[in-house]
């Protein structure tokens, strides 16, 4: 036990190596929670999936520095990915709680009307709406567009009209 306590040491005087040992160990942890949440969170991209992402750095840098307790860190941060798990899980099958945490895909361009009032919740201008319809279909006009959303992830999604198909 002595020994351990040498490797890793505690608090926050830490020399080289000890801090060396904690961020090899710290790496292996935070490999495995980030694995056990899944691969939707590098996939997906959602605000539900980046913040996962941004409290795991947080939490488990602090004991890399020894800022906080080695092993409650550590626990801490396993705690958070059961959560985010089980939210994740329950949100597959709970409509109302996927929009709560997910979001839910706005409509920007419907039917040759722009939404302002979603480009606003969105903050987006009709040139950012543009840009994605230029980098998505390779045209600079909305005449062959049905309709355009912001979707969850924050991507701007662009549908063609079909071809063929009056309205």
């Amino acid at each position: 036990m002595e020994t351990v306590n040498d490797l890793l040491g505690h608090g926050t005087h830490l020399t080289a190596l000890q801090m060396s040992v904690r961020a090899f160990i710290i790496f292996l942890v935070a490999l495995i929670l980030i694995r056990f949440t899944g691969m939707r969170v590098f996939g997906i991209k959602s605000a539900f999936d980046t913040t996962i992402i941004i409290m795991l750095g947080a939490v488990l840098s602090r004991a890399v520095v020894g800022a906080s307790p080695f092993v409650p860190t550590i626990i801490a941060s396993a705690v958070l990915v059961i959560i985010h798990k089980i939210i994740a899980m329950i949100s597959v099958s709970n409509r109302g709680l996927s929009h709560l945490v997910k979001g839910k895909p706005l409509s920007l361009y419907k039917d040759g009307i722009l939404n302002d009032k979603n480009l606003k919740r969105c903050s987006l201008s009709f040139g950012d709406v543009m840009e994605e319809v230029r980098l998505s279909i390779n045209q600079n006009n909305l005449d062959d567009i049905e309709e355009i959303f912001m979707e969850r992830t924050g991507k701007i999604s662009v549908i063609e009209k079909r071809k063929g198909i009056r309205k």
